[in-house]
């Protein structure tokens, strides 16, 4: 089970059931006709790196990825203003859980939320301060052969109830091949399905994942725009 809490670096008591809220995506995917991703849904994204994008971002608030920033990433993008960027140390976390140190945070709870498929989670941006439920996350993996469509891939093959993934290539605005998927995941415990989005890139130092989630669908589409930012301005670090 794909397993996504609040704060990572924070005490994660009951960290199931508040995963379940932020996250969504255990259960049955017995409700997946609630809502669908549109294939207008898709064009926009696939116009990311044109006036789409430019159109639908968020205004700037800062920049995530270069060093001395509060994520150091191999890609460098925009913040939307008022979200909040807190770096990940996964193996820090993972080592902590292993040996017993978080008794909140077991080294299976740990291993769930801090990997997803080929990728590590390295870089979490809270929406709270700006007024919505949700992060976009920032996941890395190692140096390899791996392209951005495969990884992406594997990336949604790991996460529990998905349907009706739709792939597709764009650019991002400064012209960065990627590959984006937008698809819907179910809660059993909310009983609702809801929209996810996530694009992909390759880069010297090991491909990169941005993911939106969201609460519901109703958050993911208010959380967009920074989403939309992040497409418009990622580049190499």
């Amino acid at each position: 089970m794909q397993v996504r809490v609040g704060t990572v670096g924070g005490r994660m008591a009951a960290a199931t059931a508040l995963a379940a809220v932020l996250a969504g995506c255990a259960g049955s995917a017995e409700d997946d006709g609630k809502k669908s991703v549109s294939a207008s849904a898709s064009a926009k994204g696939a116009a990311a790196g044109g006036t789409a994008a430019k159109d639908t971002a968020a205004a700037r608030g800062g920049t995530v990825g270069p060093a001395g920033s509060a994520c150091e990433l191999p890609v460098t993008f925009g913040l939307a203003q008022h979200w909040k960027a807190k770096s990940i140390d996964a193996e820090k976390e993972l080592s902590k859980a292993a040996n017993g140190e978080d008794g909140d945070l077991s080294g299976a709870l740990a291993e769930a939320f801090l990997r997803q498929g080929p990728v590590t989670a390295a870089c979490e941006i809270d929406a709270k301060p700006a007024g919505n439920i949700g992060f976009l996350r920032v996941w890395t993996g190692k140096p390899g052969d791996a392209d951005a469509g495969s990884v992406l891939r594997g990336f949604v093959a790991a996460e529990d109830n998905v349907s009706k993934p739709e792939y597709h290539s764009f650019r991002t605005g400064s012209g960065l091949a990627a590959v984006e998927v937008e698809y819907l995941c179910t809660s059993k415990l909310l009983e609702e399905t809801k929209k996810e989005s996530a694009f992909a890139v390759s880069t010297p130092d090991g491909p990169v994942v941005l993911h939106l989630g969201g609460m519901d669908t109703d958050e993911h589409e208010e959380m967009r725009p920074a989403y939309d930012l992040a497409k418009q301005t990622l580049t190499l670090s």
